[in-house]
């Protein structure tokens, strides 16, 4: 008889680490973790682990024949920066990978006669604004407006999200007997922010990239402009909304991409926290123009009203909250040992 497990992909990332640390500290005993690269060992004993590909049609075959899978949270992704300079290795693994995990819940929920929860954190990304002119004209986006990606990062979560909500609504909808469709439901995270992990790569990541250097007492050389600014949101919101997400009830969601945000700051702002922190700490501004691009086409805040009535989403981090509290120590903690 197969297992019934909590598949969670991209395990190792910052989000799969707070993620698999809530789950395991709130009892789940079947969590079934998957990523390219070994579990921490402090995770030892938190979940099973399969180190490999989410391309590998093997491994994905594998899964099915041992494990029942009744929930996914499909974490795995090549980020945003690194899929500028890896475009086809990016959609391999954001897009290919994810098609092959919609279309594995997919056959496991008709299998099982009962939906598969299918989480997808989206990003950001998906935004695309004009110019800076148009960016401070909307200052807070909905979920359908200025969907407009101009990185392949934004490119494959946008139509990621489309697939999802293609497998849960509109697959073999024509068919004598409509399948069982799968339960896929989406948060569209702003930039994230761990004191835990080290950045890897974000377009977001000067925020923590700043805190560390300066917690390690090296220079940093901030890629964006000073007045830069994103929505921001720390891991264990970022860890609340995706669980609060899937405990919610099917039939109290009205949409199945959902904005979600804590706090919007300048890079400056962000800076002025650091200093406080550190007033030792060198920090200058040298902005890359590809990054600062990137930056420049997302909104400064996301509106996430839909959120807040349908699943009743808050952060429990404001920014003063997040840097005092969480951030900063957290961070000085890790370094200083």
């Amino acid at each position: 008889m197969r297992k019934k497990v909590t598949l969670i992909t991209g395990s190792v990332g910052e989000v799969g680490q707070a993620l698999v640390e809530q789950l395991a500290q709130h009892g789940h005993d079947n969590l079934l973790t998957l990523d390219i690269r070994p579990m921490p060992p402090e995770f030892s004993g938190a979940s099973t682990h399969i180190q490999g590909d989410i391309v590998d049609d093997a491994l994905l075959a594998r899964l099915v024949s041992e494990y029942e899978i009744e929930t996914v949270y499909h974490l795995a992704a090549l980020l945003s920066t690194r899929a500028e300079f890896t475009p086809v290795a990016a959609h391999q693994v954001n897009v290919e990978g994810t098609l092959r995990l919609l279309q594995l819940a997919a056959d496991q929920s008709e299998w099982r006669n009962n939906p598969v929860l299918f989480v997808f954190p989206s990003s950001i990304a998906a935004y695309g604004i004009p110019d800076l002119e148009t960016k401070a004209r909307f200052k807070k986006v909905r979920e359908w407006e200025w969907n407009y990606p101009i990185t392949m990062y934004g490119c494959n979560k946008l139509y990621c999200e489309m697939l999802g909500i293609y497998f849960g609504k509109y697959l073999r909808q024509l068919a004598a007997e409509p399948p069982v469709m799968l339960d896929f439901r989406s948060v569209r995270f702003p930039g994230l922010i761990s004191a835990y992990t080290v950045p890897s790569g974000g377009t977001s990541d000067y925020g923590p990239e700043m805190i560390h250097a300066a917690a390690q007492k090296r220079p940093y050389a901030c890629f964006v402009r000073e007045d830069s600014v994103l929505p921001f949101m720390i891991m264990p919101d970022a860890v609340k909304a995706l669980l609060k997400l899937a405990e919610a009830p099917r039939e109290a969601l009205t949409r199945a991409v959902y904005n979600v945000t804590s706090f919007s700051m300048s890079a400056s702002e962000i800076c002025k926290f650091v200093l406080e922190a550190f007033p030792e700490a060198e920090i200058t501004f040298n902005p890359d123009q590809q990054r600062q691009r990137i930056v420049d086409s997302w909104p400064a805040d996301l509106d996430d009203h839909d959120a807040r009535h349908d699943w009743g989403w808050a952060p429990d981090y404001d920014r003063e909250r997040a840097f005092k509290k969480y951030l900063i120590p957290n961070i000085v903690n890790r370094h200083e040992k």
